[in-house]
């Protein structure tokens, strides 16, 4: 063939370039649309809920594309009941719709794109998009304390994942499309091309490679150029001029990057703490979003500020209109009122409360700095500008995209050296005081690591505990000559261990050094006793060694068997791991990983989460456990019997990022858990009757 109609060829194939920028065309008009909706949904709900025939008036004369307001002007004339009863009646129809319909729009979104990105090769399921822009609106709309963000983000990877899936794309383009979903949405959301298409790679995609990273960009780029058609040209924020005042005011802003890692952190921690205490809370599932809504109420009664997205008092704090007290309140209480928003079920995102959060603990530091260096450093509203970058910095672990963001939302170049200064400080202490982003830490608690890979050297998987063998052979240190000659010839094995009288550690013969004796034993027999041929210089182990470390001892000595002792009693025996066993375990792993890890990443390379060809008619594929099968065993759900699909291997994640997945052969009563995948068989009808049940 020529090559230049290969190129061609190339270009317009299903999955090649030219194809792919069509379809990232195509999800960029999608995006910017789906976010103008979902704009005139919250505004729509909020003039209903609180303002009422009032609100609807005031909407219509505003004009349905401005910018939604925060409900506060409406909320300081209600009733404190009303205050109360609004959220908790947009959690009471928000639950049951979760609940019954899409359980995946619970939350704030972008966890659970990750996880389709990472484990499902980009597969959403069609309803997901709907769902979460009904669920995040009434959510919002009824006092919510979150953002829309997070939902834009999961709307517009829900558009791409579908397109992906109508067109047939493998895996990676799908996975490619779903970036394009979310930068997008970020782009129409923000007015902000770059920022959109930096955080879907960085963050939802995870890397920038040219194939996949040009049609996020120019779905970004056509996202941002509708929005601007209908909603204006126009940065999200109004900021007052800024400058750096004095070289030396870069040292206020490193302490800026201090507070909004710590204020990071605390957002965090104090999200995953309200997702685990309305878990054991004693209510039905689908019930809770009412209570959390009423708390937020309660909170609401002094501070409605925290009602909404909260974008009008992020303006205020720009322009350096709020107090210091009044600012810090709001910290706490908008870290409490999120938390309790997502925690117990409401829909919505953790963007808009970061930038919330930053602007208010940057106020307070700004208001504290001018107060006692006047005319030596810029106004309060600089540093709440900055501290806004900074926090988001610190709770995606995203530094370069929350530079970028902040530029773009303000679009002011004279406030990059600051922003950058604190943006890196800010993410410094996140990190090294918290392990996980505000995305990763909910995937971690659903036994999903997206960082987690296995090691090559599979003795690196494998642990004493995996080998170690409980009953070790023990003799007393009073043991004489021919006991121990009677073990050689009865033992299996090399190391016989000398206790004391109290049964504490005190070495190891070994059989080599009874065989060097053993011409001399009618004289020593009743001449020498245990204690006097024990070597005390040897290794110990505990459980949770590794096997590397382990044949590394074995390679270093002239030992073949080693003891295992109690960590917390070191000189407790527990067990012995001996050479010969360490190599059929390491053979077994090996296995195992060539049978499920192997498998899933030959699945990947065809596209993961599509049939592979066993032949005779039979395909093979692995999915993750979707949401109405989570709960339930495999009894219960009669997979075979209705679709005649045979579950093979059932793939759970490790419990902390040592371990490797944990892979067993399932039985009827297994019970599914989330965030386990199922490598299952049987004809193309039959794996196509199972993605009907998904969704």
């Amino acid at each position: 063939m020529n090559p230049l109609n290969r190129n061609r060829s190339e270009l317009f194939q299903r999955g090649g370039h030219l194809y792919m920028v069509i379809a990232a065309i195509v999800i960029g008009l999608a995006g910017a649309i789906g976010a103008v909706l979902f704009r005139l949904m919250i505004r729509g709900v909020q003039a209903v809920a609180f303002g009422g025939t009032e609100g609807v008036h005031d909407l219509i004369a505003a004009g349905w594309l401005a910018e939604p307001e925060d409900p506060i002007h409406w909320a300081r004339e209600l009733s404190w009941y009303w205050k109360i009863s609004i959220p908790a009646i947009g959690g009471l129809i928000v639950g049951p719709l979760i609940w019954f319909f899409a359980r995946e729009a619970r939350g704030h979104g972008v966890p659970e794109v990750m996880k389709a990105v990472a484990l499902r090769g980009g597969v959403i399921r069609g309803r997901v998009a709907a769902i979460k822009a009904t669920a995040s609106a009434l959510t919002i709309g009824t006092g919510g304390s979150v953002g829309r963000e997070g939902p834009i983000i999961q709307i517009g990877s829900a558009v791409g994942s579908q397109l992906g899936q109508l067109l047939g794309l493998n895996s990676a383009g799908i996975r490619t499309l779903v970036g394009c979903g979310a930068a997008a949405g970020i782009a129409a959301t923000f007015n902000a091309p770059i920022a959109g298409a930096i955080f879907a790679a960085e963050i939802i995609v995870g890397h920038f490679a040219v194939t996949q990273f040009t049609p996020i960009v120019i779905s970004s780029v056509v996202a941002t150029v509708l929005s601007r058609v209908l909603l204006g040209n126009y940065p999200a924020f109004r900021v007052p001029e800024y400058q750096i005042v004095n070289p030396f005011e870069l040292l206020p802003y490193i302490a800026t990057g201090v507070v909004a890692g710590v204020v990071a952190v605390a957002f965090i921690r104090s999200l995953a703490i309200a997702e685990k205490t309305f878990e054991h809370i004693g209510v039905p599932e689908y019930l809770k979003a009412s209570l959390g809504g009423a708390l937020v109420g309660v909170i609401a009664l002094q501070l409605p500020e925290v009602y909404g997205v909260g974008y009008n008092t992020i303006s205020l704090a720009l322009a350096g209109t709020l107090s210091a007290i009044t600012m810090g309140a709001l910290v706490v209480a908008k870290v409490v009122a999120t938390s309790i928003t997502i925690g117990s079920g409401g829909s919505g995102g953790v963007f808009a409360p970061s930038l919330f959060l930053g602007a208010m603990s940057g106020g307070v530091v700004g208001t504290l700095v001018e107060r006692y260096f006047p005319g030596a450093t810029a106004t309060s509203g600089a540093y709440a500008l900055v501290t806004m970058g900074a926090v988001v910095a610190a709770t995606t672990h995203a530094p370069i995209s929350a530079i970028i963001i902040i530029f773009e939302l303000t679009q002011t170049i004279d406030i990059i050296p600051a922003l950058m200064t604190a943006c890196v400080v800010s993410s410094l202490i996140s990190q090294l005081l918290e392990q996980d982003s505000i995305y990763t830490s909910k995937l971690r608690r659903q036994g999903v690591d997206l960082n987690q890979s296995e090691d090559p050297n599979v003795l690196l998987g494998l642990h004493v505990r995996d080998v170690v063998d409980p009953n070790p052979e023990i003799v007393s240190e009073s043991a004489n000559f021919q006991t121990l000659l009677d073990l050689v010839v009865q033992s299996d094995h090399t190391q016989f261990f000398v206790v004391s009288e109290n049964k504490e550690l005190m070495g190891a013969v070994s059989m080599s050094e009874i065989r060097r004796l053993i011409y001399e034993r009618d004289t020593l027999q009743h001449l020498v006793v245990a204690r006097d041929l024990i070597e005390e210089q040897i290794p110990t182990l505990n459980a949770k060694d590794d096997l590397d470390l382990v044949m590394r001892i074995f390679s270093g000595t002239q030992l073949t068997e080693l003891p295992v002792v109690d960590p917390d009693q070191p000189r407790t025996l527990i067990g012995t791991v001996s050479e010969k066993d360490i190599l059929p375990a390491a053979q077994s792993e090996q296995m195992r990983r060539d049978l499920a890890g192997g498998l899933s990443s030959s699945m990947s390379a065809v596209s993961k989460g599509r049939p592979v060809d066993l032949g005779d008619g039979y395909w093979l594929r692995e999915i993750l456990v979707p949401g109405y099968m989570v709960g339930h065993s495999l009894s219960e759900l009669e997979i075979r019997k209705r679709t005649g699909v045979q579950v093979l291997l059932i793939r759970s994640p490790g419990q902390t990022p040592d371990e490797a997945h944990q892979v067993q052969v399932p039985g009827p009563s297994n019970r599914l858990d989330e965030g386990q995948t199922l490598i299952v068989a049987g004809t193309k009808e039959g794996l196509d009757e199972v993605d009907r049940f998904r969704t």
